[in-house]
């Protein structure tokens, strides 16, 4: 089933995968990160890129994550193809 994004994004907000046909690269995904709305505890890369100490309790938002083709996760943001694309797929 292809969906438009507007349902690709209420799948992913229900904890689904989602893709695209139109993608090139094999095996990418994006996901819904539910962050830390109470707070973790930062670890040293994270102290090393705000300047705060390792261990600071930080609060973090949700946001939307892509596997990427070498299996790294990256934060992502739709692009205007993404938006009005209407071939997203269950993962």
């Amino acid at each position: 089933m292809v969906m438009t994004f507007g349902q690709a994004l209420e799948a992913l907000l229900d904890g689904h995968k989602m893709a695209r046909e139109g993608w090139n690269g094999t095996g990418m995904f994006v996901v819904y990160q539910k962050g830390y709305p109470s707070g973790i505890p930062i670890n040293q890369n994270t102290a090393d890129a705000t300047g705060l100490p390792a261990g600071t309790i930080c609060r973090f938002q949700p946001y939307l994550m892509l596997k990427t083709v070498d299996g790294s996760f990256v934060p992502w943001v739709a692009s205007q193809t993404d938006l009005l694309a209407k071939d997203w797929f269950f993962v």
